[in-house]
């Protein structure tokens, strides 16, 4: 892992954000590339070329000053520290700067759709989540234990999920002592037997040329998967849920509805997502 994007509203998640991505980079030492994208006002763009670039410069005055205050923490120090303002509140630019810069992780603050106090309300994160490329890592609360010993990744062991599964046990791993495949299994049309999810996860396995890999492959059942992956990061103490995202076409809809979604916005825990 080299370089860890962090988009930033100067809030107090943001800064859960900052610290949370400042501990990964000290274990991979890694970059942190800092993003403030500039909230210009709409009148500026009818405005004459003078008093734009007048506004422009104020802007940019203001909010360097807020940078430099910002990234003033002691967490910070020794670290490779890459401030980025973007001119326009566009949050696709997220994932154009992550693919440009090459990054490995996107580490994001949020405060849910309760709280609309800035930029990365529930809504917005979600769609970083949707047009990245990148895993992101959504946080929710200030970080107090950063190892992440214990991570459930939802699956639903289809074919089509293994490259998206690849990757997220790769990243995982690193970030993780003990990542879990959970199943969950629902009622009605969904519903599988015991004997039928287990020859659907060996399937996948071979399939994925996973069959001798050491993992740890868990099963549940709830009314539904977002539910089902909570309930049991609580039973079992998880430190991180993670789930795979479809991206522009809907948020994980291959488990059958808008589950990382769901999970983004309801989570006590900090969410971990992958493009499928």
């Amino acid at each position: 892992m080299k370089k860890i994007i962090i988009p930033v509203d100067f809030s107090k998640h943001s800064e859960y954000a900052l610290e949370t991505g400042a501990v990964i980079a000290k274990k991979y030492d890694a970059e942190l590339i800092v993003m403030h994208m500039l909230e210009l006002s709409e009148s500026i763009f009818s405005s004459s070329s003078s008093e734009r670039n007048e506004e422009t410069a104020f802007m940019l005055m203001v909010t360097n000053k807020r940078f430099e205050e910002f990234l003033d923490k002691p967490y910070l120090e020794g670290l490779t520290v890459t401030p980025m303002i973007k001119h326009h509140k566009v949050l696709k630019e997220v994932s154009q700067v992550s693919g440009e810069e090459k990054a490995d992780l996107i580490v994001i603050g949020s405060r849910g759709h309760n709280d609309h106090d800035g930029i990365f309300t529930g809504s917005n994160t979600e769609k970083v989540v949707r047009y990245s490329e990148t895993p992101v890592f959504v946080v929710k609360s200030k970080p107090s234990d950063m190892d992440y010993d214990n991570v459930v990744l939802g699956c639903d062991f289809t074919e089509k999920s293994i490259t998206a599964v690849k990757n997220a046990l790769s990243v995982l791993s690193e970030l993780s002592k003990k990542v879990t495949l959970l199943h969950v299994n629902l009622p009605n049309l969904s519903f599988l037997s015991t004997d039928e999810i287990n020859e659907k996860v060996s399937n996948f396995l071979t399939v994925a040329g996973l069959e001798d890999a050491d993992l740890n492959i868990d099963f549940t059942a709830d009314h539904a998967v977002e539910d089902g992956i909570l309930n049991y990061a609580r039973r079992t103490a998880a430190d991180a849920v993670s789930i795979i995202t479809h991206g522009r076409t809907g948020l994980s809809n291959f488990f059958g509805g808008s589950i990382s979604e769901d999970l983004v916005n309801h989570s006590r825990l900090p969410v971990i997502t992958f493009k499928l």
